[in-house]
């Protein structure tokens, strides 16, 4: 028998491999034929793939005819306006909106006052019960398989800096409020990507040490003394990173020039929390939501996405754009900012601090279009909730119907419009998902709406991401 050459064995391996990859749906040399053949290279096509190569994206589907024209930052209905923030390196987000509103609120009151809360103090709270809902997640789900999707859960992400407004309504009443000059922020609450990794492996370490403890069958005192050493670690990581959060400081207000109002006075975080939001935000206030995919008029809770283990699960009615744009405007017409949250990334200007549809022809780039609806987007992963912002004005128009929205950014003084981003009526309408508005400026049929037993969805749903 001869013997086989090693270039003919070579070119048998390979059309073998162009065989297993052809198979079942796999990509062919006929389907490159066809792809090449709709695409036939010419001098347009040239010099189209050299300006992509050699540009951004944006730069090159910008629509210059927009961006030419100055935006218009006259507003018929605005709130108050008040120091921007920064949240720099983090997801806070959803804490630096609930935030504004809460100061917005009580500087409504107290007129002349200006004042900042401190992010990096209710963070560490926030870090440490989320820390805690894992671990008890992890207990009560640890007689199921370690791939069930519940346990996956928990273990996937054990610990995020993103959230919601119920997030500020859990934790402020519990651990209170300081100002931000007392607790100040640490290069880690700012930056929180390398803490939050190391925390997460010892958590999920934790958390499988918790499962064998289970599996065991150790009696439940046993379990929680265990799970009490291991959040006395976490504390301790906490510490070192976000700094000791105070238990009493002494404080004196002041005017937005910075001048001292009256005597200073001692407060527990508690306290202050009392002084300057006084009763419990829970149950003063709906999340309302717009989700084309699933009935309008019905509200629905998320099972086990919260920030505190014994918290409020998010609970949102969701209702159409136009229902949910009333609740923004009788806000407005009162002064009151809102919490709000969207898909801040599509066809955002962010340099111009302005948010249109007609911002990028990307479709005219690749010679395509973009022709998915909000309720595809959302079904896909396409588009969903990803940063909050605090809705602070609207123009309307003669028929009193919006035409363009303001945003109070946490991004900074020097991004955007000075810190704030003005969207169009019609992007706000694609790309807003929730709002927070206080019930006094809620019809009595959606309140009996919202009040109605909620549809239990799971956290994985494409919708209930955390903002950050």
């Amino acid at each position: 028998m001869k013997r086989l050459s090693i270039s003919f064995l070579m070119a048998a391996a390979c059309m073998l491999t162009a065989q297993a990859q052809t198979k079942n749906g796999g990509i062919s040399p006929d389907m490159l034929q066809e792809f090449q053949k709709a695409h036939q290279s010419c001098a347009k096509e040239k010099v189209l793939a050299n300006a992509i190569a050699g540009m951004s994206i944006d730069a090159l589907a910008k629509n210059y005819q927009v961006a030419a024209k100055p935006i218009d930052s006259n507003f018929s209905i605005e709130t108050r306006k008040q120091s921007i923030t920064n949240q720099k390196s983090s997801g806070r987000c959803w804490m630096f909106s609930g935030f504004n509103v809460l100061r917005s609120n009580y500087m409504a009151k107290a007129d002349s006052v200006a004042i900042e809360f401190s992010q990096a103090y209710l963070f560490f709270w926030d870090q440490l019960e989320k820390s805690n809902l894992m671990l008890q997640g992890v207990i009560d789900t640890g007689k199921k398989p370690i791939d069930d999707e519940r346990v996956r859960f928990f273990f996937k992400s054990p610990i995020g800096d993103g959230g919601t407004f119920c997030g500020v309504a859990d934790l402020a009443p519990k651990y209170g409020l300081v100002p931000s000059d007392v607790q100040p922020e640490t290069f880690t609450s700012e930056n929180t990507s390398k803490a939050r990794s190391l925390i997460s492996s010892k958590l999920r370490e934790y958390g499988l040490q918790l499962r064998e403890m289970v599996a065991k069958k150790q009696s439940p005192a046993a379990i929680q003394k265990e799970k009490t050493k291991m959040l006395a670690q976490i504390y301790h990581m906490l510490e070192l990173t976000l700094g000791k959060p105070v238990d009493k400081f002494t404080y004196a207000f002041k005017d937005k020039n910075g001048r001292t109002l009256g005597a200073a006075k001692e407060y527990t975080p508690l306290s202050f929390y009392q002084e300057v939001v006084g009763a419990p935000l829970d149950g003063t206030f709906i999340m309302v939501m717009n989700d084309p995919r699933r009935e309008y008029y019905k509200t629905y809770e998320v099972e086990y996405d919260r920030h505190t283990y014994d918290g409020t699960n998010w609970r949102y009615l969701n209702l159409p754009m136009e229902e949910i744009e009333k609740l923004a405007i009788a806000s407005l017409k009162d002064g009151r900012k809102m919490y709000s949250s969207y898909d801040v990334g599509k066809l955002l200007d962010r340099k111009r601090g302005y948010a249109s549809l007609d911002n990028f022809d990307y479709g005219s780039v690749f010679g395509t279009t973009f022709g998915m609806d909000k309720a595809q987007r959302i079904s896909t992963f396409d588009s969903g909730s990803t940063h909050a912002m605090t809705l602070t004005a609207v123009d309307l128009d003669a028929d009193g119907k919006p035409v363009k929205w303001k945003v109070e950014n946490s991004w900074g003084a020097d991004s955007g419009q000075k810190g704030y981003l003005i969207m169009t009526a019609e992007w706000f309408r694609e790309y807003m998902f929730r709002l927070v508005v206080n019930k006094k400026y809620v019809p009595e049929n959606i309140l009996k709406a919202y009040d109605s037993k909620p549809v239990m969805v799971m956290p994985e749903d494409p919708l209930f991401l955390p903002d950050e």
